[in-house]
């Protein structure tokens, strides 16, 4: 009960500690500003960080359980091979499906390097196999020993060496995301203690007077808090809507577009943003009452 009252206490505030506060001037519009504008940039920030653990979770499973044996062989073994290729993988523990791609899946493939007219009935292509693997999975280095023994030309590729990096990139964009959060919440804090601290001395006249009349330090100070806390929270509110209407005009996700696209938060994840102005209201309170002890204790 008591902590509820403190709450409302600090919402209502005092208007005679807060004659101590100016409500206008720069110290207003630099707290405003500031905290929109570090709000708006933590809604990308966010954004990114969210769009990489996606898509660092998508590449894990999509590759996780793929695999691809290329074939090389003469035209007149091409067949043949490809056949043998099969069987060994329908006879591997741990293979779910094999499949050769048609001419038509492979020109697709090399579309986007060589262009839609590449004459790929002139060119000798290897024939590539799809495999899929079940949830336990299969051991690489027996079927390739298979394949090599049966089947000369096969190659087996399980994407390991590639699939690797990329989920480690997209990691690490997550965490980039999530530090980029952090710089911005400390610049806030430095930005608002400077408005703090120019607010308490420009009105260290006021201060005096009111001491003179008995009022306390963190009386006094406690009007700084809650006057840039509610500020912080009005600018950083503003920022957040600004931040979630640019995301909304972005691009939706497509398997076209890869990382490029789908970068808001998707689903429950947009209620993540209500947490911004928090964030940004913790890290005023915290910024202000530090600067405004500090200050009254030289003021002195």
């Amino acid at each position: 009960m008591s902590a509820l009252r403190s709450v409302l206490d600090f919402a209502i505030g005092d208007a005679q500690a807060e004659r101590a506060v100016p409500p206008t001037g720069f110290t207003v519009r630099l707290t405003v500003f500031s905290a929109a504008a570090m709000a708006f940039l933590v809604v990308f920030a966010l954004a990114l960080s969210l769009a990489s653990g996606r898509l660092a979770n998508r590449w894990s499973e999509e590759l996780a359980r793929s695999a691809t044996v290329r074939i090389s062989a003469p035209i007149e073994q091409m067949a043949a091979q490809t056949e043998a290729a099969l069987n060994v993988l329908r006879t591997t523990e741990g293979v779910e499906s094999a499949r050769a791609l048609t001419l038509e899946e492979q020109r697709d493939l090399l579309a986007p390097w060589f262009g839609p007219e590449l004459p790929l009935d002139a060119l000798p292509l290897p024939q590539m196999i799809e495999v899929i693997e079940t949830a336990q999975g299969f051991d690489g280095d027996g079927l390739r020993l298979r394949l090599s023994g049966e089947v000369p030309g096969a190659v087996l590729d399980n994407h390991a060496r590639w699939r690797a990096p990329l989920v480690a990139a997209a990691g690490s964009l997550r965490t980039l995301g999530w530090l980029s959060i952090l710089l911005i919440a400390v610049a806030t804090g430095a930005m608002i203690t400077l408005a703090a601290n120019a607010a308490l001395a420009a009105n260290a006249q006021v201060i005096a007077v009111m001491r003179l009349v008995g009022a306390r330090d963190a009386y006094i100070a406690q009007a700084f808090v809650r006057r840039f806390t509610l500020r912080a929270l009005t600018g950083s509110a503003v920022g957040t809507v600004l931040g979630a209407l640019a995301l909304l005009f972005l691009p939706s996700a497509s398997e076209e577009g890869g990382f490029l696209t789908g970068l808001g938060p998707q689903g429950g994840q947009w209620l993540l943003l209500l947490f911004i102005p928090v964030l940004a209201g913790v890290v005023a309170f915290l910024a202000t009452r530090l600067a405004a002890t500090n200050t009254l204790r030289s003021l002195t």
